[in-house]
């Protein structure tokens, strides 16, 4: 991968957010849930198709902090629109493990 400069990087908005509700996702291609998630202030509540069905329930999410891109433009999934990238590491089964804070934070702080 090309290096980046730090001007690239800080137009990435990185914020955390929790997930205030869960449901599944029948109609995506690859197994993947909906969720909505609150970043407080001017973001507010945000939609997102996270393909993370192999290590998370759907109980598992609600309530839980995340770290989500949130100025990626929207993006349309079979009938849903997903307006924010949950970020997480691919692991080598091609599971998705999901970053958060390593405390919990107020919603909408920037991730640097």
């Amino acid at each position: 991968m090309p290096n980046v400069t730090f001007d690239d990087f800080a137009q990435i908005e990185i914020r955390a957010g929790n997930v205030v509700r869960t449901e599944p996702f029948p109609k995506a291609r690859k197994p993947a849930y909906k969720l909505w998630i609150d970043f407080g202030g001017e973001i507010g509540i945000k939609q997102s198709s996270a393909q993370i069905t192999d290590r998370y329930t759907l109980a598992d999410l609600e309530g839980r902090q995340v770290v989500a891109v949130t100025n990626f433009p929207p993006r349309q999934i079979a009938n849903f629109i997903s307006e924010v990238l949950v970020l997480g590491t691919v692991l080598e089964d091609g599971s998705v493990s999901l970053l958060k804070p390593d405390h919990e934070v107020p919603v909408g702080t920037r991730v640097w």
